[in-house]
């Protein structure tokens, strides 16, 4: 278990304290979104997400998230082993609203938003979130137009070509804040 997790109030759950986390993700990522956090200590870098979906994959408890190629974090997330899922309570908002906002290129987004970043398992997480998810990525693969069978959605979130990226992720560690 990470120390400076433990530290910081998390509780480590184990596998099948996963599968009874009581953790709406219908709210979590649509309503109040998350942060999806890749690199470590040397480097790193967080994006807003407001889609993605956890459940299971292949046998394995897992966490899948798009990326738009454009993005900085797709930078950190393609040159990384693991990536960070982060869940916050809502007075966060403005600050996610901030980090979905800017780019990591322009500015310091711990700094600007006061969200104080943890490095464990291999990623960046954040010391203010309600419970992170740590993934290992185990599979990625751009979205195509072609492969839209409702094609209105293509026309209504990919009108500029830019097609995300998808990630699923391994959840290796899962922390609750006490």
């Amino acid at each position: 278990m990470s120390d400076k997790m433990t530290e910081l109030g998390f509780e480590k759950l184990s596998g099948e304290q996963l599968l009874t986390l009581d953790l709406n993700v219908f709210k979590k990522i649509g309503q109040e979104w998350m942060l999806v956090t890749a690199g470590d200590s040397r480097g790193w870098n967080t994006m807003t997400a407001s889609w993605g979906f956890a459940g299971v994959m292949w046998g394995k408890n897992t966490f899948m998230t798009v990326i738009r190629p454009q993005r900085y974090t797709r930078e950190f997330i393609d040159k990384s082993e693991y990536f960070s899922v982060c869940f916050f309570d809502e007075q966060y908002k403005k600050a996610l609203a901030f980090c979905g906002g800017h780019s990591g290129r322009d500015c310091d987004k711990a700094k600007e938003t006061g969200l104080v970043p943890v490095f464990t398992d291999g990623s960046t997480a954040f010391e203010q979130a309600s419970a992170v998810f740590v993934c290992r990525k185990i599979y990625a693969q751009p979205m195509k137009k072609e492969c839209f069978i409702d094609t209105s959605l293509d026309e209504q979130w990919c009108s500029a070509g830019d097609y995300h990226i998808e990630y699923i992720g391994e959840i290796v560690a899962a922390y609750v804040k006490k």
